[in-house]
């Protein structure tokens, strides 16, 4: 992912939501901001998985089922407790970026963001 200059590198888990994810591939979109997390619209439409979460780690790659957008924060945000990461809504945990993602608090929103797989640039 190329989020505003960026580069955030993925691992995958084996989830249906991940799945879905690498079958949109390649895909751009707009950065949003919140706080202390990047999140942006994608073309995947996936349920609520039974592990889904609000509080994740700075890392976690996570989809927000009711935005069909991917979520990823790296410190608090508006309804953070404390230092936590707390996202708007559970959501289900598709990857693990592979780079640090407190980077992204240099990304402004309306930052252009390419998704696409490791080998297609």
């Amino acid at each position: 992912m190329t989020i505003g200059g960026v580069e955030i590198l993925a691992e995958l888990k084996d989830t249906p939501t991940a799945d879905a994810i690498y079958k949109c591939l390649p895909f751009t979109s707009k950065a949003s901001t919140w706080g202390d997390e990047v999140y942006f619209s994608t073309p995947v439409h996936v349920p609520r998985e039974s592990d889904a979460k609000s509080v994740v780690e700075a890392g976690e790659l996570a989809f927000w089922v009711e935005g069909n957008s991917i979520a990823i924060g790296f410190g608090p945000t508006p309804i953070s407790h404390g230092d936590e990461i707390r996202l708007a809504a559970p959501t289900n945990i598709w990857g693990r970026a592979l780079n640090d993602v407190r980077d992204l608090k240099r990304v402004t929103a309306g930052a252009a963001i390419r998704v696409e797989k490791a080998g297609d640039r």
